[in-house]
């Protein structure tokens, strides 16, 4: 008897599919069982595509797929339809596909199953069911998750807790390649230590998966023990009968092997190894991007520390700390960094700025800057000619740039600090970078306005004016680069606030690792914590990278025992000069009276003290030709205070009370002290003039409307 009729006699028929080609060779059984004449026939693919459920015949490519991958039979159960698409019958499918040509070919056997069994129907076979649609949202969520993960950790802990529809691993564990010998890279579950010391030659099955490049699966005890006899007592302690080994494999390449173990029973059905082949992808995908973003990202911190100076702890009279933490992004290293320069006349300079852009050549201006900076500095020239020094530096190495190799150009911003340790004086200059904010010794903290310039390389002979500070005991200044401000879609203002409530919360100690703790509290607050979300609360916010430095000057006296770094009855104080050039800055004397009384207690006298200071300032600069010296302090107990608001100016002629009609627009300065302040007047100096009000906390403490020595000023 032929073989053709004998495979007719069991209803068996052969099919020859080349996918490549667009063909499908058909026997007469074959053309017979899917519902053609029964003669032998060559179709093109799309006609035979008819015959099958529309469902099924998208299946059986995934299937297809996977025994390509695997080097196995493909076998599916298909659904033949006829022209109205009702279902006729149904056939197994079982062949052995091979790659040709870029696509493959597949030869095997058609099969007529039995039917259903009653209650069962054929639209809602094994294949469509509601495992199928589980699958599917699996493998989605499965995708989600791996493709979120930024670290081998991360991988691992996702695909830990993978729960897979159908069978769930009792154990899972990812093997990698250290030269001739397995590396258990993690595990989940039962401890796979003594698996870790196999070479490849070993006769376990991770080592043949990684060996061959092709999966095993072992679905009982016995065919584990007996094709695998030399490791079978090191894995039957575990006490699980089905064990899947899978390769990891990644632009070709075998990079390891995953194991997942079943404490039940499972047949690994084409489904369920399509299931697992699917997350052996995209696990070995996973895999290598995180080893290859963390490898970028510890060259990253290598460059970066390599560059960064350590701080000098032993400032007298002074406290200092420092952080920097790089963006998240490989080898976007960016350009932050600080320095602590001893200078030659015994005081200290503190360096902080940022390069523009997030890349290796931002990373090497830094270090050229950083340098150039140095130098300039221990010449000992003053702040503001070092600025200027290294806005020179940085245009030349960009001009040269442009001209040799086309580059685009590049600016930087740059905070430099002159400290006197000995009196807490800070001469600082500033170009283009965020103002330092100080912490006083009552815990407020104000952003100290300062004078500035361009950023560094924009202009070769930028200016760039001083301005003078005085930190005192107690107080604690911090400067940082705008990625500590503005990461998580904050601006200035609204990441200045953020920054605010976390200094504030601080409580300080007496020794230096309180400022280490506040300098941890500042990363953590603008990161958040280490997440493999990119959305909610939890997500790694690295958008830029962060340098800060803290500087606190130590209360006199102060210890563990008495108070830590506040003086045991803190004075708040703030002082601030405006120009005559400078009239935007009137708005910056607003907003610092404003936040010198953020807490105090009557909303109205804060709306008071505004009001006056804006028109004390604006006196100054419409009737003298000087600047105006503003200065306002606070001292007393909480609900007790008095503030008193001082502005200087170097006019002798002393304010005239006037009589405004209701259309003018001026003169009504001193009625406004008269009717807000609690007391004011004003103070002839050798050098000009003061005028100056205070407000009472309790009003009662008030000592009326003007003082004594405000009536021959008036």
């Amino acid at each position: 008897m032929r073989t053709e009729d004998l495979l007719a006699a069991i209803a068996t028929g052969l099919w020859r599919w080349d996918n490549a080609a667009g063909r499908v060779t058909l026997d007469s059984e074959a053309a017979r069982l899917l519902g053609l004449p029964a003669a032998p026939a060559e179709l093109t693919e799309a006609a035979v595509r008819s015959r099958f459920h529309p469902v099924d015949f998208a299946e059986i490519n995934g299937i297809v797929q996977l025994a390509l991958a695997e080097k196995t039979l493909a076998e599916a159960r298909l659904r033949i339809v006829d022209e109205r698409g009702r279902v006729q019958r149904i056939v197994r499918s079982r062949s052995r596909p091979r790659i040709v040509d870029g696509g493959f070919e597949l030869v095997g056997t058609l099969q007529e199953v039995p039917e259903p069994q009653p209650g069962t129907s054929a639209a809602h076979t094994p294949i469509t069911g509601d495992w199928r649609r589980s699958r599917e949202a699996f493998l989605l969520d499965a995708g989600r998750g791996l493709a979120e993960a930024r670290s081998t950790a991360e991988v691992l802990r996702v695909a830990a807790g993978l729960s897979m529809p159908g069978f769930m691993p009792d154990g899972l564990a990812v093997f990698g390649i250290e030269g001739d010998r397995l590396s258990v890279i993690g595990h989940h579950g039962d401890d796979e230590r003594p698996f870790v010391a196999m070479t490849l030659e070993t006769d376990y099955p991770a080592a043949e998966v990684i060996r061959t490049g092709r999966a095993i699966y072992l679905p009982t005890p016995e065919e584990y023990s007996r094709r695998y006899p030399g490791t079978w007592p090191l894995a039957a302690r575990f006490r699980r009968t089905s064990w899947a080994f899978l390769p990891l494999v990644n632009a070709g390449r075998t990079i390891g092997a995953w194991m997942a173990a079943f404490a039940q029973p499972v047949a690994f059905t084409p489904d369920e190894r399509s299931v697992l082949t699917t997350v052996a992808r995209m696990l070995a995908q996973a895999l290598a991007r995180a080893g290859m973003q963390e490898e970028q990202q510890e060259l990253a911190l290598g460059l970066q520390r390599s560059m960064m100076p350590t701080v000098q702890p032993d400032i007298p009279g002074m406290t200092v700390a420092a952080r920097y933490v790089p963006t998240g992004g490989g080898l976007a290293v960016g350009g932050d960094w600080y320095d602590m320069i001893p200078l030659p006349s015994g005081r200290i300079a503190l360096v902080i700025g940022d390069v523009q852009g997030h890349d290796v050549r931002a990373a090497g201006l830094m270090g050229q800057l950083r340098i150039a900076l140095r130098a300039y500095a221990s010449e000992g020239h003053h702040p503001d000619a070092v600025l200027s020094r290294a806005s020179r530096f940085l245009a030349g190495i960009n001009e040269t740039a442009l001209r040799g190799h086309g580059e685009d150009q590049r600016f930087a911003t740059c905070l430099y600090i002159e400290v006197d340790p000995a009196t807490g004086l800070l001469d600082i200059a500033r170009a283009g970078h965020p103002d330092p904010a100080i912490r006083m010794s009552d815990g407020t903290v104000l952003v100290r306005p300062t004078a500035g310039g361009l950023p560094l390389g924009i202009v070769p002979d930028a200016d760039y004016p001083t301005t003078r500070l005085v930190l005192e005991p107690g107080e604690t200044m911090m400067v940082c680069t705008d990625g500590l401000i503005e990461t998580g879609g904050h601006d200035l203002e609204t990441g200045w606030s953020r920054l605010r409530d976390i200094i504030e919360a601080h409580q300080p100690g007496g020794d230096g690792e309180s400022l280490e703790r506040l300098a941890d509290a500042l990363v953590q607050a603008v990161h958040g914590p280490s997440s493999h979300h990119t959305t909610g609360p939890l997500a790694d916010r690295r958008e830029d990278d962060i340098a800060v430095l803290l500087l606190c000057r130590e209360a006199a006296g102060c210890g563990v025992g008495t108070g830590g770094l506040f003086a045991p009855q803190p004075i708040r104080r703030t002082v601030l000069s405006v120009a005559q050039a400078e009239p935007e800055r009137i708005a910056e004397a607003r907003r610092q009276v404003r936040d010198v009384l953020h807490d105090w207690a009557d909303p109205d006298q804060v709306d008071s003290a505004v009001l006056m200071v804006s028109e004390m300032v604006t006196n100054v600069l419409l009737h003298t030709d000087g600047e105006a010296l503003l200065v306002a302090e606070i001292t007393g107990e909480r609900g007790a205070r008095r503030i008193r608001v001082d502005v200087a100016d170097s006019s002798d002629e002393l304010p005239h009370r006037r009589c405004p009609g209701e259309l003018a627009s001026s003169g009504r300065g001193l009625m406004l002290l008269e009717l807000l302040a609690g007391s004011w007047g004003v103070d002839p100096r050798g050098d000009g003039k003061s005028t100056w009000f205070e407000l009472y906390e309790d009003a009662g403490d008030a000592a009326g409307p003007a003082s004594p020595e405000s009536g021959p000023a008036a």
